[in-house]
């Protein structure tokens, strides 16, 4: 009963730290020496792994932080000897730790549990699920420091497993156990709690990620890590996946499903036998459940509905560009047309915008399920007239009198 819920396990890596040996963690981008004088600003709160030992000629440490020492780390005086490489000697101050946001987009990466980097392959994720997601597991790498800004538009940021400092936390009993410990208020920082659950997601279908409401943050995140904007699309009429912060080339899938729809299954189907072929080397996938928010007459409701979406794009340039991520949507809705009903999914609708054509759309049984709406609606009409006339040709139905007013 474990293994599915192993086998769909999502594993994200925090990237920056605050180890001591980190150059980029100095402003003068290079490790302290031994004529230098290191620098922590009093009023910063910080976490410092230190890996190995140092002499140094002064340091000036913050009010409230701690230095977690590797085996043999540490601290001497330097007793004024030369230093190869360390001729000049100064003052180097150690970099701001708070401006790293949980909800950056650009400090996780994807890896395996043993922490090893997973390759980016033909399957991609969007934005909002680039960011740790409620039943992911999260790896600060073992014998690294960090501090991470935790504010959310959520009280509770719900995760499956937190592993710190090579220690595998995932009940929410052991998690507990570690935020009382002095760590942890230096390593976290923000108005959102960070809760372990234990639990994978519990729908063969698919679990939403639960960083929507999160959605505005993360982008402002991204673009601010890319320019402050989005790249300008190739083609006319960009599309907009949900959970995505810009727009894209290529073709969009929504589906409908049943309770019979298996999301990994469907996956594996689709990366075997469509987005293997040759033809379709330059294209990537990304495939996940969303919620779409209900509107009507251009009202957006409270309520939302589940869906599958399929995000495609590909690597072709010019006019060309997103031309074979829309075959092969295409080719996916012809797999709808003809084994929907099996795979557990009632209605598809795909959407296509290319480098030389504006965004369009076609469904596979959302067109008959309009028609058949609007022709309801117009029995519905005639019936309603028709009761009407015959109420009023009985007597039983009086109709208010015209009165014309005179002309001046």
């Amino acid at each position: 009963l474990l293994l599915p819920a192993a086998a769909t396990a999502v594993y994200k890596q925090w990237i920056p730290n605050t180890n001591f040996e980190t150059a980029s963690n100095w402003d003068k981008g290079r490790v302290p020496c031994a004529s230098d004088v290191v620098h922590f600003e009093k009023d910063k709160v910080v976490s410092v792994f230190v890996g190995s030992a140092y002499a140094l000629t002064d340091m000036y440490l913050p009010l409230n932080g701690e230095f977690v020492l590797a085996a043999g780390a540490g601290f001497t005086a330097f007793d004024g000897s030369w230093d190869p490489g360390c001729d000049s000697g100064g003052t180097v101050k150690f970099a701001d730790a708070e401006q790293h946001s949980w909800f950056d987009p650009t400090l996780w990466q994807d890896v395996f549990p043993s922490g090893e980097l997973r390759p980016s392959g033909r399957m991609f994720s969007v934005d909002e699920e680039r960011v740790p997601c409620r039943y992911d597991d999260v790896i600060f790498p073992a014998e690294t420091s960090f501090r991470i800004n935790t504010d959310s538009s959520q009280q509770v940021i719900h995760l499956r497993s937190i592993s710190v400092m090579g220690q595998e936390l995932s009940t929410p009993e052991s998690w507990a156990g570690y935020l009382q410990g002095p760590s942890a208020s230096l390593q976290f920082h923000g108005n959102g709690t960070l809760q372990v659950t234990g639990t994978g997601c519990p729908d063969k279908s698919g679990c939403a990620c639960g960083n929507a409401p999160d959605g505005p943050r993360i982008c402002a995140a991204l673009l601010r890590a890319s320019g402050k904007q989005c790249p300008v699309p190739v083609c006319q009429s960009p599309l907009q996946p949900l959970g995505h912060c810009c727009g894209v080339c290529g073709a969009t899938i929504s589906l409908d499903f049943t309770p019979d729809f298996d999301l990994q299954k469907y996956q594996d189907r689709l990366v075997q036998d469509l987005l293997s072929q040759p033809k379709y080397t330059g294209v990537q996938m990304a495939i996940s459940k969303v919620h779409k928010a209900q509107t009507f007459l251009g009202i957006v409701s409270r309520s939302s509905t589940p869906l599958i979406q399929i995000v495609l794009i590909d690597d072709r340039a010019g006019a060309q560009t997103g031309t074979a991520a829309e075959q092969l949507a295409a080719d996916i809705m012809d797999d709808v047309a003809q084994h929907g009903e099996a795979l557990g999914i009632s209605s598809g609708k795909m959407e296509v915008a290319t480098g030389s054509t504006f965004s369009k759309q076609s469904g596979s049984h959302t067109l008959s399920r309009i028609t058949a709406g609007t022709v309801m609606g117009l029995l519905f009409g005639l019936m309603f007239l028709g009761g009407i006339l015959f109420l009023y040709r009985k007597g039983k139905l009086r109709l208010p009198a015209l009165r014309i007013s005179r002309t001046w």
